[in-house]
């Protein structure tokens, strides 16, 4: 009874999914081609870099190639990095219109990575006091030669206030081809592409890797200073954008954005996930203990019983299972072909619901001994789960 119970749930749960739902998994937004513009705003990118000398060079020159006639300038804020992450970008610029310079001391509340974005658009304001638009992105993401031009005459051609690209992550290996489209999957899933570009609904997201803001939205909602102490600053910075009222975009790259942090051992590809997964839940164990109750009976149930059906025998319980594990097979495939994987490896993505699972649970983890959120060799989550746990009992807070 209780196979059967759990069955006829998981089904009916991802038959909901796979068409009430149907956008999210669908609709995969790219970047368009649109005409080119008459008038190309001012562009400056800001690049924080913390221990980047294996990719800061490719970085450099991957913007220094970009096809893009309006003014663009680059500015590499180096965070207190112990390589040759300065020297070395300063050594790719050629002829690019960039400035190097050291990020301040680290201050009190804020995360490192945008206490350098922040020193970076305070240098800005003499370097590239014209520039219409910001391009924030990561010291390891490499861009396309046209990927600027597109991303703003996206933004121009429909007005939109933050345009973001998710970019190309490395999937290579057993471990990236199994965890990394399936962690786009999971991402589309939280944050439904089609509701985020829908300037009437409430949800927001961006991509931290390549987002292009207009500077003046920028500053209406208080500049970094607003996100100043969030680890999952991109996602942030977008909410408070779309509250203000302008729009935003997020779409999906295929070759326009490349991330070149290598995932072929499953450690980068951890590190990466609990670092920000507990963060993700508001710190909230109970949040937790729903989170893996559901992808327990979503992702995990399904394939168990019916692969167990010798055990159990109960045909339509097997049936049912065998039925929700095809289902969620199916709206997986959009976002493998994505990352060219084959068809049949979709069978696999309970496997990589199993591995997020306990990332998110280890990062929990992290947060109870005092270690969440650790990056680059800083730990930030040390007390927000603190204070998060000190707001609770207070009715009226709403933040």
């Amino acid at each position: 009874m209780l196979l059967a119970m759990l069955s006829v749930v998981a089904c009916a749960a991802w038959a909901v999914l796979a068409t009430v739902r149907l956008p999210f998994w669908r609709r995969i937004p790219r970047l368009g081609g649109e005409a080119p513009l008459p008038d190309r705003p001012g562009v400056l990118a800001v690049i924080p870099a913390r221990n980047e000398a294996a990719t800061i060079g490719a970085v450099v020159r991957a913007h220094a190639s970009a096809r893009y006639a309006g003014d663009f300038r680059i500015i590499i804020v180096d965070d207190h990095s112990t390589d040759a992450t300065a020297e070395l970008a300063r050594e790719a610029a050629g002829d690019l219109k960039m400035a190097v310079l050291a990020a301040s001391p680290l201050r009190e509340g804020w995360t490192g990575k945008l206490n350098a974005v922040d020193a970076g658009l305070a240098r800005g304001l003499e370097f590239a006091p014209d520039a219409k638009y910001v391009l924030l992105t990561d010291a390891d993401i490499a861009l396309a030669p046209v990927t600027l031009a597109r991303l703003v005459a996206h933004a121009e051609t429909h007005g939109t206030a933050l345009v973001s690209l998710m970019a190309r992550l490395d999937a290579r290996g057993m471990w990236g081809g199994l965890l990394v489209p399936a962690f786009v999957f999971f991402f589309q899933k939280l944050y439904p592409f089609h509701r985020v570009n829908d300037a009437g609904a409430r949800d927001a997201a961006a991509a931290g890797g390549c987002m292009l803001v207009r500077r003046d939205a920028l500053e209406a909602i208080g500049g970094v200073a607003a996100i100043r102490s969030k680890l999952i600053d991109d996602c942030a910075l977008a909410a408070l954008v779309k509250k203000s009222g302008r729009k935003i975009w997020l779409g999906v790259a295929k070759d326009e954005a490349i991330s070149l942090r290598d995932n072929r051992a499953l450690a980068s590809i951890w590190s990466m996930v609990a670092r920000s997964a507990f963060t993700q839940l508001d710190y909230s164990w109970p949040l937790l203990i729903v989170t893996v109750a559901g992808m327990t009976l979503l992702y995990l149930a399904p394939p168990a019983i019916a692969l167990a059906y010798p055990l159990h025998e109960n045909a339509a319980a097997a049936a049912l299972g065998l039925a929700a594990w095809g289902l969620a097979a199916a709206t997986y495939l959009p976002t493998a072909r994505v990352y060219d994987q084959a068809t049949w490896k979709t069978v696999f993505l309970p496997i990589a619901a199993l591995f997020y699972m306990l990332m998110t649970i280890c990062s929990a983890v992290d947060h109870a001994r005092g270690k969440g959120g650790r990056w680059k060799g800083r730990i930030y989550g040390k007390d927000r789960a603190k204070r998060r746990r000190e707001r609770r009992p207070h009715a009226s807070d709403t933040a």
